[in-house]
């Protein structure tokens, strides 16, 4: 059972961001740091990786770790209420996550995630991107 009611809840998701949240703009932050240029939200490709680099092949996705699952991290909670649905909808996410990634991989492009807690440490997602990028 919802505590809110549907317009309540439908206002507070209104405020869920797609893009430019802090965790992306730290991403974005960190590549431009290291000295790449990159696309944003390339509508061109499956899943719209938040970054591209075109003359690479590659993408990143800034994934929150709420929304997508990250696996064994604390802020991949379970909301208390409705649960039944937060489970289907965080099921539909990882399932669509999978299928966007196989399907850029189909296409020659390789994907790298960055979790939302990775960023806690900036000189580690740093390394992660710079391994990525230059293999």
């Amino acid at each position: 059972m919802d505590t809110l009611s549907p317009e309540e809840r439908s206002e507070r998701m209104s405020r869920v961001r797609s893009r430019d949240t802090s965790p992306e703009m730290l991403t974005r932050h960190l590549a431009r740091k290291l000295g790449y240029h990159f696309q944003l939200h390339s509508q061109n490709l499956p899943g719209r990786p938040d970054l591209v680099f075109a003359r690479r092949r590659k993408v990143i996705f800034v994934h929150g770790c709420f929304w997508h699952r990250h696996n064994r991290c604390a802020l991949a909670r379970l909301p208390k209420s409705n649960q039944d649905f937060w489970s289907s909808k965080f099921d539909q996410n990882r399932r669509r996550d999978v299928l966007n990634r196989a399907a850029l991989t189909r296409l020659g492009w390789m994907s790298l995630v960055v979790w939302e807690c990775e960023l806690r440490d900036p000189v580690k997602v740093m390394l992660k991107m710079l391994m990525f990028l230059e293999k």
